[in-house]
């Protein structure tokens, strides 16, 4: 019983511990409170719209970003995107 509890456990505290340190997509307007920290671009991603979202968010938390506002994307063949980073 003890095993069945650790492992719930840790599987509940690394989601949670994922989601409290990820970048998240916010709109021009909440970004008017926010310092802009520079840019980042993905680019060649053929999939889904949420594939691009996954790669936005992974760039930004690289660069320490709390918050991205996308500034252009396109999908021609393949997406691509470019976000303003803040923190």
């Amino acid at each position: 019983m003890n095993v069945k509890t650790t492992i719930a456990t840790l599987g509940i505290l690394s989601a949670l511990s994922f989601g409290a340190f990820a970048a998240e997509s916010v709109t021009a307007e909440q970004a008017q409170n926010l310092q802009s920290v520079g840019t980042i671009t993905v680019s060649g991603i053929a999939g889904s719209p949420m594939d691009i979202h996954q790669a936005l968010v992974q760039k930004a938390d690289k660069q320490g970003a709390s918050a991205y506002r996308v500034i252009e994307a396109y999908n021609n063949g393949n997406y691509h995107a470019t976000a303003e980073l803040y923190k």
